[in-house]
């Protein structure tokens, strides 16, 4: 029996791909995207309209609902009924994190929509997390529609005259759509602009439940004067009852995005580096329910009864129960115990799903985030997601009592399949369980967790992941493996910033066609024997590039020497930090022909030291990660937080002046930021706000560098002093 009564609707309608709409809420933190998403529920019937604005019903989340923002993405499926002209509509709603510490989650939704509601605080504006995500949004091809809320707080926190709401509001559309201008596929950037007479821009109050677009409000009749005068007789609930926000935006939304099969033709494409004249592309790009199965797993939740759900978009073809899928990045099989689809956190299990919704499947325990999901077995994947920040802090954490340590592991082995920007590692010196995320909240909020789960644990303070790199090129060095029997010659040198820059966007992959990847680093300046013979990519944005010639055995070991090249960059040699944007080159070997004598535990070791004496002959560099901080202040507080930036090793790059609040734009050290809340909110009274996102990795400054490396050492349980270079040649 379906828990909610517009399940039925809503299967109705997912055969009928011209009424699907698969769209998501993206915003700034605190810009009021779940709140909005309340409103587009009643809508649908599933919220009653006296708690809408308040439930937060799609953070249902225990943590979400007490500290009032979106941890996770939650995806449901609408009914809706457009009055104009009594058409219906599924509209598959996807409502995201704004902080940007969850920023990943966004990154992972923009795979399964296309098009999305960016919402826009009035009073605050474009912020930098608008930016981030309409930006993401643009480079995965996703249409974005403008809804600008709070207006309320223009009239009664502002108090502007009719005429002032009206040019900030046009303020805002001009500084999104530059936005659009400069991130935007050229294809689509004039069509993309928003445009109040078009249709392709809201504005309203969330909070209060109104909105309108141009249209509705000209031919209502509602002028700016019309708002004002409602506030100020304290009587919202006449915008209201006239003009509900969830019929703008979904009227929006259902005119301006595209459904499935119009928006696969230009988004395929951009995120399948496969052959588009297959029967597999063809059935893709086309949206043919009747085609292969060909789904991208954007999320995954472990359910503590039934194990892993693998929700994401579904490119082609028809997916049913006990149906029998390869899962191409894990290189598994794995059958779909149940199709259902996400109705905020409950799961309704529906049978089967056509292409074009977002299914959500039930026993693909292999399954990960960013998972092609098919009954192709040897079809290319999707690109890897790219997400717009790293892992820069860590954690280490230990149940209270040694008991809870099988089910502590369970928990955080959980967290990290949720979440893939989670990182769970073990430190061999010490023993210690290490969580690396994006930042203090990301760590916080995964430690909630874990203490949900019944777990008493114990923690370190957070600290800092540092990255490790080279200045220059190496000279080639030759080794011997540990038994003496086999040797190999490497050089290191730094990675061209325009190789890194293809990789972090996704468009060189392991995975993709050889000969596409070989043009695009010929095209980047690499050799045509290089280019042909990249062996690894590696998570820092290394790779490993095969330039011997005739090695005898060398396939025999090539397994040993990527998983060598792996575990090198995973952890340098300065302080067994994650090593980032090198080229190792092997040059030559010699293999023993015995393969007793040439198994991993000689190869691995060999490479690894090769990699390490290399490094050191090129110049070891440490990078700190480095946030930029955007902080609103009034105007006589300006000084107040320069000071405090600057004390912490920072620089401030910008300030901008905007009706009674100014806007500074700095950047600091992430070491440094540990106690920033303290120290800002004494400096000023409280009267700061302030969001930091990761910006660059740049080096320590030489005159700490010594005293940094030393620290790290130590907590990780090594000799305070690096290894020499005499150490890793025979």
């Amino acid at each position: 029996m379906p828990r909610y009564k517009t399940t039925e609707e809503v299967l109705r309608l997912a055969n009928n791909r011209d009424q699907i709409r698969n769209m998501g809420i993206i915003a700034h933190v605190d810009h009021g995207k779940t709140t909005l998403s309340d409103s587009l529920l009643t809508a649908s019937g599933l919220l009653s309209p006296t708690v809408a604005g308040e439930a937060l019903a799609l953070d249902y989340l225990k943590i979400e609902q007490e500290r009032q923002f979106t941890y996770k993405a939650a995806n449901i499926s609408l009914y809706y009924e457009k009055k104009e002209n009594n058409t219906e509509f599924l509209v598959n709603l996807i409502d995201t994190p704004g902080h940007i510490d969850f920023t990943g989650f966004v990154t992972r939704s923009l795979r399964a929509i296309d098009g999305a509601v960016v919402v826009v605080d009035a009073v605050e504006e474009v912020m930098v997390q608008t930016e981030t995500v309409t930006r993401q949004a643009l480079e995965q091809m996703v249409r974005p529609v403008l809804f600008i809320n709070k207006v309320d707080r223009l009239i009664k926190e502002l108090r502007l005259t009719p005429q002032k709401i009206e040019q900030k509001i046009l303020r805002i559309i001009r500084d999104f759509n530059r936005l659009i201008d400069t991130y935007g596929p050229e294809e689509f950037k004039r069509e993309w602009r928003v445009d109040p007479f078009k249709g392709s821009m809201a504005f309203g109050s969330a909070k209060d439940r109104w909105g309108v677009t141009l249209k509705i409000a000209q031919s209502e009749g509602l002028k700016f004067a019309d708002i004002v005068s409602a506030y100020e007789r304290n009587q919202p609930d006449e915008l209201r009852s006239r003009f509900p926000v969830e019929n703008a935006v979904l009227d929006m939304v259902t005119e301006h995005f595209p459904p499935p099969y119009v928006a696969q033709k230009y988004r395929v494409p951009k995120i399948w580096r496969g052959d588009l004249d297959s029967e597999v592309g063809k059935a893709m790009l086309n949206c043919d329910p009747s085609g292969p199965v060909v789904m991208c797993a954007s999320h995954m939740r472990v359910d503590p009864q039934a194990g892993v759900v693998a929700t994401g978009r579904l490119f082609s073809g028809t997916v049913y129960s006990g149906q029998e899928v390869y899962l191409i990045n894990s290189r598994a099989r794995g059958r779909a115990q149940q199709v259902g689809i996400y109705m905020g956190p409950h799961r309704e299990v529906v049978g089967k799903l056509p292409a074009g919704n977002i299914p959500a499947l039930l026993g693909l325990e292999g399954a990960r985030a960013g998972e092609t999901i098919t009954t192709v077995p040897d079809i290319m994947p999707f690109e890897s997601i790219r997400y717009v920040s790293e892992p820069v802090m860590t954690i280490a954490v230990e149940p209270k009592h040694p008991k809870d340590l099988p089910q502590l592991l369970d928990t955080m082995k959980r967290l990290s399949i949720e979440d893939p920007n989670l990182r769970v590692t073990i430190n061999e010196q010490t023993g210690e369980y290490l969580l690396s995320g994006m930042g203090q909240l990301h760590l916080e909020v995964a430690l909630t967790f874990i203490k949900e789960a019944g777990l008493e644990v114990v923690t370190a303070q957070p600290v800092v992941i540092y990255r490790e790199s080279i200045k220059g090129a190496s000279q080639p060095i030759t080794v011997r493996s540990p038994n003496g029997h086999n040797r190999v010659a490497v050089m290191v040198e730094p990675l061209e910033e325009g190789v890194i820059r293809l990789i972090m966007d996704g468009k060189i992959s392991e995975f993709m066609d050889n000969r596409e990847r070989a043009k695009l680093l010929r095209d980047a300046g690499w050799s045509a024997d290089e280019a042909r013979n990249l062996w690894n990519i590696s998570d820092g944005f290394n790779v490993f590039v095969d330039a011997t010639k005739g090695v005898q055995r060398l396939e025999a070991v090539a397994g040993s020497m990527r998983i060598g090249f792996t575990e090198a960059m995973s952890e340098g040699v300065l302080a067994r930090e994650p090593v980032r944007g090198i080229k190792v080159k092997l040059l030559d070997a010699l293999v023993h022909e015995d393969p007793a004598h040439h198994g991993p535990g000689q190869i691995i070791p060999a490479i690894k030291r090769g990699i390490y004496a290399a490094m050191m002959l090129a110049g070891t560099v440490l990078l700190e990660p480095i946030l930029r901080i955007d902080v609103r202040v009034p105007p006589d507080l300006v000084g107040v937080v320069t000071r405090v930036i600057s004390s912490k090793r920072g620089k401030v790059t910008n300030i901008e002046s905007k009706e009674h609040l100014v806007y500074i734009v700095g950047e600091l050290p992430a070491a440094e930021t540990f106690d920033l809340s303290e120290v800002l909110r004494s400096a000023t009274g409280g009267r700061a706000f302030w969001d930091t996102s990761f910006l660059k990795f740049e080096a320590v400054p030489t005159s700490i560098v010594s005293d940094v490396i030393k620290e790290i050492r130590k907590r990780k349980g090594l000799p305070p002093e690096p290894p020499k270079l005499e150490e890793f040649l025979d």
